[in-house]
């Protein structure tokens, strides 16, 4: 069984990330709530259109879950807009992307307490060196207090994206939580845009400008949504956070290939540190990868914190699958026989047999 496999959506969301930061260039002078507006909304549109083509049903969330779904709208979408663009403002852009990328250290100690584990030393060790070869890759830069604590709201922000998935993916799925949160992040970014801008500034984009948008809302919205939560509902987020060490690695190799320029020595060292921390965290331990699973007849009754590798199936299935007594007798009891059966013990007969009608006394 190749462990790798359910890493792979999870590093091509990654890549589609990192490649957000080249094509978002084009949209530094956008009005900045009115086009993440836009873009959300067109890809929660995309989204249904896509699981209505697939036929995964979207289950309406119901009590607490509507919390977890808007505080990942919230963080992982609007705010964290806002934190990018304003700790800009104070920061060197390889400030706020050195906090981003420190994600994983969060991610390895919080994501296995939401889901009910300890954190996994040989985790945190690999998020420790993924983040100091991010560090290497972007640089650390000049910035001011502001900046500082605009990049940590960054950071919280990329966390949270996250961390307030795990207690809905297991009932909602990839499909359900990307399409329930881009939304609501539409809604509260087009309420920012009516106190904070005007919609008629987006009459002033250019063909350039709406593509850059198109792009960001199809493959770096929808598409990579589903890859990361994919992801992180089959490993956990403990694991599934390294993966974010990918985004960096996928910007400096995008800018270069788009006239940035040779990365320098430094990067080089960054991307080696960086595969090697993946490449530690990464692996599964041996006891994950000798597991062989449920029983078939308890699939559906999975404990909680652990996943399938098919993200899908929590939104196509009920949450817990109740076996049938024959089943947990054929499971637990493999070897009863029948009283009548037993070796060294003679069965009784009397008048009120099956013949007459009657019941057949035990031994």
């Amino acid at each position: 069984m190749n462990t790798f496999a359910p890493l792979a959506p999870g590093a091509l969301g990654m890549v589609l990330v990192g490649s957000s930061v080249t094509v978002s260039r084009s949209l530094v002078h956008a009005p900045l709530f009115a086009t993440q507006a836009v873009r959300y909304a067109a890809a929660a549109l995309l989204l249904l259109a896509f699981a209505r083509a697939a036929r995964v049903p979207i289950l309406r969330p119901r009590g607490r879950e509507w919390l977890w779904l808007a505080g990942i709208a919230a963080t992982g979408l609007a705010l964290f807009n806002v934190a990018v663009v304003r700790g800009v403002a104070h920061a060197e852009p390889a400030v706020i992307a050195v906090a981003v990328a420190s994600a994983p250290v969060l991610l390895g100690v919080l994501g296995p307490l939401l889901e009910g584990r300890r954190p996994s030393r040989r985790i945190l060790v690999a998020a420790v060196v993924v983040v100091a070869g991010a560090v290497l890759v972007e640089g650390t830069g000049r910035t001011d207090a502001a900046g500082v604590a605009w990049a940590a709201l960054a950071l919280a922000c990329e966390a949270a994206f996250t961390l307030l998935a795990v207690p809905v993916l297991r009932r909602h799925g990839p499909w359900g939580v990307s399409v329930h949160a881009v939304w609501l992040g539409a809604v509260m970014l087009a309420v920012l845009m009516l106190i904070a801008e005007r919609p008629a500034d987006l009459l002033a984009l250019g063909p350039a400008r709406w593509a850059a948008a198109g792009y960001l809302a199809v493959m770096v919205t929808a598409v990579a949504f589903l890859l990361w939560y994919r992801t992180v509902a089959a490993v956990g987020a403990g694991r599934a956070g390294l993966l974010t060490g990918v985004a960096p690695l996928a910007a400096a190799a995008i800018g270069a290939l788009s006239g940035g320029g040779t990365p320098g020595p430094p990067v080089w060292l960054g991307l080696v540190v960086v595969v090697a921390g993946l490449a530690l965290g990464l692996r599964a331990p041996r006891r994950e990868t000798a597991r062989t699973g449920p029983p078939r007849a308890l699939e559906g009754a999975r404990p909680r914190g652990s996943q399938s590798a098919d993200a899908d199936a929590p939104v196509q299935q009920p949450p817990v699958q109740q076996p049938s007594v024959q089943q947990l007798d054929a499971l637990l009891l493999p070897h009863r026989q029948p009283p009548q059966a037993r070796p060294g013990l003679p069965r009784r007969r009397g008048p009120a047999g099956p013949a007459a009608g009657g019941r057949t006394p035990g031994p």
